[in-house]
């Protein structure tokens, strides 16, 4: 990939990356606040316990996604980015236009997701 490219392409993750962060930080204290204003009921309780178990699985979500988004970030510094894992060929730009933290072409990973579906 040429390096122009591989720049516009490192600058969206690197946005991308601090807006997940901020979401996080956002997520954390709003968990952290939830249920902090006095004693509840049982009732309350046990909103505010399904409350912060939600926002605590929220956080576990985009953290899975810092990690892809930070190993696109290594593919480019590493050169491979924009190579699929599987076939070693290049991913279409397109498919990287949508998803810059894409690890494999269209065609492997529909292959990879079948697989993954027959599997038990």
């Amino acid at each position: 990939m040429e390096p122009k490219l591989a720049e516009r392409f490192k600058k969206r993750l690197l946005q991308t990356r601090e807006e997940i962060i901020g979401q996080l930080r956002q997520r954390d204290g709003s968990a952290q606040e939830i249920g902090q204003n006095g004693i509840q009921d049982i009732g309350d309780e046990s909103v505010i316990i399904y409350n912060r178990h939600l926002l605590m699985s929220l956080s576990e979500n985009e953290r899975a996604k810092l990690i892809e988004v930070d190993e696109a970030l290594d593919r480019i510094e590493n050169g491979s980015f924009g190579m699929c894992e599987e076939c070693e060929e290049p991913i279409a730009l397109k498919r990287l236009e949508v998803m810059p933290n894409a690890r494999y072409c269209v065609r492997c990973k529909e292959e990879l997701e079948k697989v993954s579906e027959e599997s038990p």
